[in-house]
């Protein structure tokens, strides 16, 4: 007969500070993950509701009046998206990264290492999102 272990609260919610680097990476893999996927689909809707500028003739999208244009010029002149598109650029930066550190791991290549690839891929995430900034912030009304 098995026994019950009773986990506690301790077990629910402070079990987070003894995570290794190998968890923390999996958690934000899977973190960056899905917020690609929900990109990925929030980027089908807007451009889907904004699509209607096909139908136009070539004068009306040549003049750049249509509904597409019009719509991508102001979701690019909101300093909200501006950030919005720095957070894509880290979260796709790092989950690139980490899959190219996991692809390392499963071919043999730096095993001994893990936790400095991922510490490495963290810094290369953050050095690569804050030199694109001042990029992403040109030309944005603040």
């Amino acid at each position: 007969m098995s026994q019950s272990y009773n986990r506690g609260l301790i077990e629910d919610f402070g079990r987070w500070k003894e995570f290794s680097a190998g968890m923390w990476a999996w958690i934000f893999h899977k973190f960056t993950g899905w917020m690609l996927i929900g990109y990925l689909f929030t980027h089908i809707a807007v451009l889907s509701t904004s699509i209607s500028a096909a139908g136009e003739s070539t004068a009306v999208i040549e003049a750049q009046n249509d509904i597409y244009t019009t719509t991508l010029q102001g979701l690019e002149g909101l300093f909200l998206i501006r950030l919005l598109e720095i957070g894509l650029l880290a979260v796709a930066v790092f989950h690139i990264l980490n899959g190219l550190r996991l692809l390392m791991v499963d071919l043999g290549i730096g095993l001994e290492s893990q936790d400095k690839s991922f510490y490495a891929s963290l810094i290369l995430t953050g050095a690569i999102t804050v030199a694109s900034v001042p990029t992403f912030l040109t030309g944005v009304g603040i």
